[in-house]
């Protein structure tokens, strides 16, 4: 199993979620988070702020599922044609194990 951890702005998670849904990824975590990456914050005026609104969905899949999930976030994620500084990030990690708490089950890569 992997888990993808994908960062994005506000305005894209609902295109996102959506995007991920028409394929049949219904199940995530999102949370709302602050932070910023190279671009290391955005001056308006006098104003420097160090760190932007994002928002960080949970997504555990089976490997096969990887490379298509990874495409879709980018797709329905990026800021016009050539996306932007800013757009986000996504991340693929292994899951060793997995429990479902109500059926009282263990799913693993074993």
């Amino acid at each position: 199993m992997k888990l993808v951890t994908a960062i994005v702005r506000p305005e894209k998670v609902m295109n996102v979620i959506k995007a991920l849904e028409e394929e049949g990824y219904f199940a995530f975590s999102k949370w709302s988070i602050s932070g910023r990456g190279r671009e290391k914050g955005i001056q308006v005026g006098d104003v420097l702020y160090q760190e932007m609104a994002k928002c960080m969905l949970y997504i555990a899949i089976e490997d096969k599922e990887k490379d298509e999930v990874v495409d879709i976030i980018i797709n329905s994620a990026k800021s016009g044609d050539s996306g932007h500084c800013g757009d986000g990030k996504i991340f693929v990690s292994d899951i060793g194990e997995a429990y479902t708490i109500s059926e009282e089950t263990r799913e693993d890569d074993e």
